[in-house]
């Protein structure tokens, strides 16, 4: 009978463990999840989502943020005055104790649900059948050069042409124009229902370190349109990314690279460039740091015009509390299947050098 009482009193605690657990289950089989949960089952309601809040001018997302962190202050305010005034006793402990795991355990499942499982897909290597992820300095130092050409070409044909980066809104578009133009060539790319927008939490965003972000319980993609205006074309098309299923780091940033540099757009061009240009080059530093120096020496000056802008940004907006965030967050991805952390962005430098290798062109 005590076993029946405990079983009906703890039953949603249950049903959640046991939702946990079907998750990793099935989880686990990343071909499964690629066939029956990212290209149909999350291809469909994601669509739902943007079809939902994407017509909306500002970010439901952000908002159920602004909440969510007004209410953890406010029962964090209350549970520290009960146990100020010595009112927490053991039984209400417990009964909040329960009711927190209740509500972790329930957010987790609708993550999952709504876009997590994604993290354990087998991705845009399977789709493009890119079997050689592994590579060594000169096929880096190869990158590298191919990569400092196209950065000194595209950001000498914006100087020459007198090319402005776009507004905010006409980022947002140019950005789902981008999609449009890589689905010709990746079918698999299909970006249906518009739904990004500026992040209502931008100045923050400067100081904890994040330029864009997208929200799984919304399906909206957010941008952080405060940072130098060069970096935000290629934020827009890695954000879209994750959007499409892409959760895994440095899979955003290489379906963000293809549909940036498909689009007519020189600045997407470049915005894509310049990041992979820094990724590759921040790689070839660890093998040979001569290597690495000698080729930031050779970026054009607009270049390193635009590379002095992003220093002294981050210089302005440096905070205290910025290394917990990026341990934290690098926390998040190691526990979603990224075991580098965040040294997963860096991850797509393989993938440049195994497409580069595959069809012969970047």
């Amino acid at each position: 009978m005590n076993i029946i009482n405990g079983i009906r009193r703890y039953k949603k605690l249950l049903l959640i463990f046991a939702l946990i657990i079907l998750i990793k289950i099935f989880s686990a089989d990343s071909l499964e999840v690629e066939t029956f949960y990212t290209t149909r089952f999350y291809f469909h309601f994601s669509k739902i989502l943007r079809f939902l809040f994407g017509w909306l001018s500002f970010s439901v997302g952000d908002i159920l943020y602004f909440l969510a962190g007004c209410w953890i202050i406010w029962k964090l305010a209350k549970n520290t005055k009960l146990l100020y005034k010595r009112q927490l006793s053991w039984k209400i402990a417990f009964k909040k104790l329960y009711g927190l795991v209740l509500l972790c355990g329930f957010i987790y499942v609708i993550f999952n649900i709504f876009w997590g499982i994604n993290y354990d897909r087998k991705g845009i290597a399977y789709q493009l059948k890119l079997t050689h992820l592994k590579y060594d300095i000169i096929d880096l130092e190869k990158m590298q050069s191919i990569l400092l050409e196209k950065v000194n070409a595209s950001r000498m044909a914006i100087a020459k042409q007198h090319m402005h980066f776009p507004s905010k809104k006409e980022i947002i578009l140019k950005a789902e124009e981008s999609y449009a133009e890589a689905q010709e060539k990746y079918p698999f790319l299909e970006y249906k229902i518009f739904s990004v927008k500026s992040s209502m939490y931008g100045t923050i965003g400067d100081y904890l370190g994040f330029t864009g972000y997208y929200n799984p319980f919304t399906g909206e993609a957010q941008i952080n349109t405060t940072v130098p205006a060069f970096l935000q074309p290629y934020i827009a098309t890695h954000e879209i990314a994750h959007q499409l299923g892409y959760a895994k780091e440095n899979e955003a940033n290489f379906v963000g690279y293809l549909a940036a540099v498909t689009s007519p757009d020189t600045l997407f061009h470049y915005s894509a460039y310049l990041d992979l240009f820094l990724y590759t080059n921040r790689e070839v530093y660890y093998f040979d740091s001569t290597s690495s120096k000698n080729s930031l020496e050779k970026l054009n000056p607009w270049v390193k015009r635009d590379l002095v802008e992003l220093q002294e940004f981050d210089l302005q907006h440096q905070f205290f509390l910025e290394p917990l965030i990026n341990w934290m967050y690098g926390s998040f991805l190691k526990l979603n299947n990224q075991p580098k952390g965040l040294y997963t962005y860096n991850a797509v430098v393989a993938m440049v050098i195994a497409y580069y290798k595959k069809y012969g062109k970047i």
